[in-house]
């Protein structure tokens, strides 16, 4: 991607509403018992709630009216200690809710970042990082709210709701029809603004995501960056997509404002209706002034959910994008896996048999066509030829990275398709040309390759690649610590490491990818003797442009024109004098050149 450039929106599915709350609502399904606590807890304090009024109007029109102190003070009492007890059980409700929701976002970041880890490298080759890291950090906290005042609010305050609709119509039918004049305006108000919330918060979750996926990609490539002084360039674009965020923002806020006033709005006609209809009805003498005023408070318990509501239906709809986001990756299924009941791959001899294979990434550009060959078990093959021929291509078929558009692959007489994806890739080592370490030590990187690995196994693997000497040179040994994607020790140092967590993960299958393209030539020399311990006794397929590591091998394939082009070993293709012939002499000659 140009650092110029300003990172697409992402295409995402849409779903219902009730589709996504029916979807959100199954993750309360293993704490059902804790939530029906919570659950009855809250309509607890909600019936404790709706006594206040009916027990004031009691006190207003029975015992003030009559000059009753005792039945007041009993009246009185009774308040106190209802309104304890709800405060006591209202404490311990968000408590329990609390614990609840913050399980319940442990299990879907779980779930996502599980889920992530198994889907197909086509996922990870269409999207940037920083846009995955948002869905597993940004998107996963935005649904906080939303479980927490899902729980907390929408139920208690759809009861609440009722209830006080139900007592406005014990108290009177017509104070509570006139209460409730204004709500279909509210209603199909609310309705237009939700299509548009909706729209503007996942505009502005995408730009979000962009913003997270650029500053993430320059960070990893400041190095880059630097080098060719493009911090001004880089700074321009990031300020623009900062300002694209910023302008969605307050699009969407914009929006959401609408929710508050026009809920404002119907509260205060609706308390001006009901005041002037009851002002008629004392008149009339059909009510007391103590109704009135009970009546003026489940007014306020009417209204107070509804206002709670629209706010919690804001977040709803802020958070549905969220939403949206997150079961769109989950929804994404793996593009290799394994059958259900696929039998285990017992342990590999090494044999490899690749039948008419053909593959193409896009399903228009054929990169191999009709290739077959046979590996014998312990046999190592170099894979040679021009950039893009498709050697890498091959390796990743083995490992099954990807699955060939036609043909078999199979290993010890079995298509990798049909066992276990795990046990098999279990048994393979795959080197690559950017070795990747983890934050951590030396000794954690190595250990990588078998995790209960001790500490001697994991020295003699060094040693054995010739790696010892210079991890001993560092100013901890086994324990420095390597930094992110080992970035305080040299290509050659990481390559060495990663030489020895190949071999100590013991693989039967081993796959060198441009492993020793970045090891200098005093390196080079130092771990040849460690590369053939690697390659002991175990198939082995190496790629490497630098053909002079590779003349020892058993068999020498030249990639090229969709598939094989010439096979055999170092001299026999050198007496060929062919396309092996003419790539050494030229690689030959320049390096002479250079020297």
């Amino acid at each position: 991607m140009s650092h110029n450039t300003i990172q697409k929106d992402e295409d995402g599915t849409l779903r219902s509403k009730t589709q996504l709350i029916i979807r959100l609502l199954s993750y309360l399904k293993p704490y059902k018992r804790q939530t029906i606590i919570a659950v009855t807890l809250m309509v607890i304090t909600m019936v404790f709630g709706l006594l206040n009024p009916y027990l004031l109007k009691i006190a207003i029109d029975t015992h003030i009216k009559y000059k009753n102190v005792t039945g007041l003070l009993r009246i009185g009492a009774l308040l106190i200690v209802i309104n304890l007890i709800s405060w006591l059980l209202s404490k311990l409700r968000f408590q329990m809710v609390a614990k609840i929701t913050n399980t319940m976002l442990v299990n879907i970041r779980e779930e996502l970042y599980t889920h992530i880890q198994k889907l197909s490298f086509g996922f990870f080759d269409s999207r940037p990082v920083g846009k995955i890291l948002a869905r597993v950090i940004g998107d996963v906290n935005a649904l906080q709210n939303l479980f927490s005042q899902g729980i907390q609010s929408l139920i208690p305050e759809l009861l609440t709701l009722l209830c006080s609709a139900l007592f406005m119509f014990l108290l009177n039918v017509k104070l509570a029809l006139a209460c409730i004049l204004l709500l279909p305006f509210l209603s199909i108000s609310m309705f237009y603004i939700e299509i548009a919330s909706r729209k503007r918060w996942n505009i502005q979750r995408k730009k979000r995501s962009n913003l997270n996926a650029f500053t993430h990609e320059n960070f990893s490539g400041i190095k880059v960056v630097q080098a060719f002084a493009r911090g001004k360039s880089t700074s321009w674009t990031f300020k623009t997509m900062v300002s694209e965020l910023a302008t969605a923002f307050i699009h969407a806020i914009k929006i959401n404002e609408f929710f508050w006033p026009i809920v404002d709005l119907s509260w205060g006609l609706g308390i001006v209706v009901v005041f002037y209809v009851g002002y008629g009805l004392i008149n009339s003498g059909e009510i007391e002034i103590g109704t009135l005023l009970a009546f003026s408070m489940y007014v306020g318990m009417f209204w107070r959910p509804l206002m709670n509501l629209s706010n919690f239906y804001s977040t709803l709809i802020t958070n549905f994008s969220a939403a949206d986001r997150i079961f769109d990756i989950l929804d994404t299924s793996p593009d290799l896996t394994s059958d259900p009941g696929a039998p285990i791959m017992n342990l590999i001899a090494g044999e490899v048999t690749f039948k008419n294979v053909c593959f193409s990434y896009d399903e228009k550009n054929e990169v191999l066509r009709n290739v077959n060959f046979t590996v014998i078990p312990g046999e190592r093959i170099a894979l040679v030829g021009p950039t893009g021929a498709g050697k890498t291509t091959i390796v990743s078929l083995i490992s099954r990275f990807y699955d060939p558009t036609s043909g078999e692959i199979l290993i010890d007489g079995k298509n990798i398709k049909d066992v276990d994806l795990e046990s098999f890739r279990s048994q393979l080592g795959i080197m690559l040309q950017d070795t990747f370490l983890f934050s951590g030590t030396i000794m954690e990187n190595i250990r990588y390759g078998k995790l209960d690995a001790t500490d001697d196994e994991v020295i003699a693997a060094a040693k054995a690649v010739e790696a010892h000497a210079l991890i001993m040179k560092m100013e901890k040994g086994y324990h420095t610590e390597v930094n992110e994607r080992g970035s305080r020790l040299s290509l050659g140092q990481r390559q060495l490491i990663s030489f020895a967590r190949a071999l100590l993960a013991n693989p039967r299958i081993l796959i060198l990818d441009e492993a020793t393209s970045n090891i200098d030539t005093q390196t080079e020399r130092l771990v040849q003797q460690g590369i053939e311990k690697l390659l002991f006794n175990r198939t082995s397929f190496v790629v490497a442009h630098r053909l002079s590591t590779i003349r020892d091998c058993d068999r020498i394939m030249v990639i090229d024109d969709l598939g094989i082009k010439e096979s055999g070993t170092h001299n026999e293709l050198m007496a060929q004098k062919g396309c092996y012939y003419d790539l050494y002499m030229t690689q030959y000659r320049f390096l002479k050149e250079g020297a």
